[in-house]
């Protein structure tokens, strides 16, 4: 008789690519929203760049996957309690641009509607929005072993590269991006200081502060 194949063994780099894919798209759907806002600034006026956009998604992400990896390794800690104060960087970053708004009315030239004028930003919000993927990423690396992490890994680069293709494409439209010219400094702005003030009260650490 012909040796039965070892299917489980088979299936597990599709499991894990599947988890993977899973644990990044669940964890990372609000981005989408960052990422367009982000496209839609730069078209509109340059800042911050596109290749910023991109290099600040990178950089954030694997900054967050470098700390969940030393978490599920032993090696570092994480503030899980107040992670949550990383949404003053959205939030302080829209609020700036709602005050350059507000200062810029009755001007003639219309104001820059750039938030993240850079890349230092980018990867700001970038972390600060993805803070809380590092409670998903921490037990699935410690459960499915190195090798297969690093698998997770190379799947969670990818899909980078698939929601940076996803946030430009929305953000490409003509006119779209004719909207964010004549308002979009009210626009960009407010959706940061939204995406700070959410990031800070779920997170609970606005209750603890209060207490």
């Amino acid at each position: 008789m012909w040796p039965v194949p070892n299917s489980l063994g088979c299936l597990d780099p599709i499991r894990t690519v599947l988890t993977a894919a899973g644990v990044f798209a669940g964890t990372n759907i609000d981005d989408i929203i960052v990422l367009t806002m982000l496209f839609l600034s730069a078209r509109a006026s340059g800042q911050p760049k596109v290749w910023q956009v991109w290099a600040g998604q990178y950089t954030g992400i694997v900054v967050l996957v470098l700390l969940s990896a030393g978490a599920a390794l032993g090696l570092t800690t994480v503030p899980d309690n107040w992670v949550g104060l990383l949404g003053l960087v959205p939030f302080t970053l829209g609020l700036r641009g709602l005050v350059i708004a507000v200062r810029s009315r009755g001007h003639n030239e219309t104001p820059v509607p750039a938030v993240a004028r850079g890349l230092a930003a980018v990867v700001g919000v970038t972390i600060a929005n993805g803070a809380d993927n590092v409670s998903a990423y921490v037990p699935m690396f410690r459960s499915i072993g190195v090798t297969r992490s690093l698998v997770a890994v190379a799947v969670f680069m990818v899909l980078v590269a698939v929601w940076c293709l996803a946030g430009s494409w929305l953000g490409s439209h003509e006119k779209v991006i004719g909207g964010v010219q004549r308002s979009g400094y009210w626009i960009v702005p407010s959706v940061f200081v939204l995406i700070g003030a959410v990031i800070l009260v779920e997170s609970g650490v606005i209750g603890r502060l209060a207490s």
